[in-house]
């Protein structure tokens, strides 16, 4: 990784859009912080599409999904998807009159798939549970729909032999696996973000990601984020990535001098920095 300040000036000229993850990304201490938020903000006033993408449940998403200045939030490491009604109705889509925030939900998988993994999933969870003693499922679960997490750094502190048995628990009930910056995920679908960045351009902005992937961005600081960096051209991690380093097989090639909500705020500045020689 080298520092974002020799990110090309001419590399960042034709971007349409910035993916970014959410834990240790956007937020600091489990909030999103004041410069970050601004940083999307200033991302959509210069008319680039916004998507985060986060490893969290949909259900704790919607809090804030129709606040924050993202055209989407895709949650369970891109199984599903929150969109604003704007965007809804630009591919035909009507919101919900049940939320407070017009909101709707879009899955890549059908309802019946999702019931029986949800029962399946919570077998699973209480067999872990059971097998590694001081593993506990995340104080999100309840609002996990596609996705089965156990918490290693959020609230507990696993060492890296716990992390691993219960992935390889995971693995062997068929499940496929990610590590985030602090939690241990498990779902039945082939699901993680490069798929899910993939599924929701085509779905919400009928584009083709892979074919244009040199004009998008994304930003991100742990192990789920390994199948973006390994995609993207334009990666980039925030300081405290450093923390994984070791331990991650694909790797951004730029990195912010800041951690966080800083850093993902430092690398908004890269991009407007270039707008001027975009219009």
């Amino acid at each position: 990784m080298i520092p974002l300040n020799q990110w090309p000036l001419a590399a960042r000229q034709n971007l349409v859009g910035v993916f970014t993850d959410i834990d240790d990304t956007l937020t600091t201490d489990g909030a999103i912080t004041p410069d970050a938020l601004q940083a999307l903000a200033q991302l959509q006033a210069a008319g680039l599409k916004v998507i985060a993408i986060t490893g969290r449940p949909v259900g704790w998403c919607e809090a804030f999904a129709g606040i924050w200045p993202v055209d989407a939030i895709v949650a369970e490491n891109g199984a599903v998807a929150l969109v604003g009604d704007r965007s809804l109705n630009e591919i035909g889509l009507q919101p919900p009159s049940n939320l407070p925030v017009p909101l709707s939900k879009l899955y890549q998988q059908d309802a019946i798939t999702r019931a029986n993994n949800q029962a399946r999933m919570r077998q699973i969870g209480t067999r872990v549970m059971f097998q590694v003693p001081g593993v506990l499922t995340t104080r999100d679960s309840t609002g996990r729909e596609t996705d089965l997490a156990f918490d290693y750094n959020e609230y507990a502190r696993l060492p890296p032999e716990m992390v691993q048995r219960v992935v390889d628990l995971l693995q062997s009930y068929g499940m496929h696996t990610t590590v985030s910056s602090i939690h241990i995920h498990g779902c039945f679908g082939n699901f993680n973000k490069w798929q899910g960045a993939n599924w929701i351009t085509r779905e919400l902005l009928q584009r083709d990601l892979a074919q244009e992937i040199d004009r998008w961005v994304f930003v991100g600081d742990s192990g789920n984020d390994q199948a973006m960096f390994e995609h993207f051209t334009h990666s980039v991690g925030v300081a405290n990535i450093r923390r994984f380093e070791s331990a991650l097989t694909h790797l951004p090639p730029y990195i912010t001098t800041h951690e966080r909500g800083a850093g993902f705020a430092e690398v908004t500045a890269a991009i407007l920095q270039a707008v001027p020689a975009r219009q």
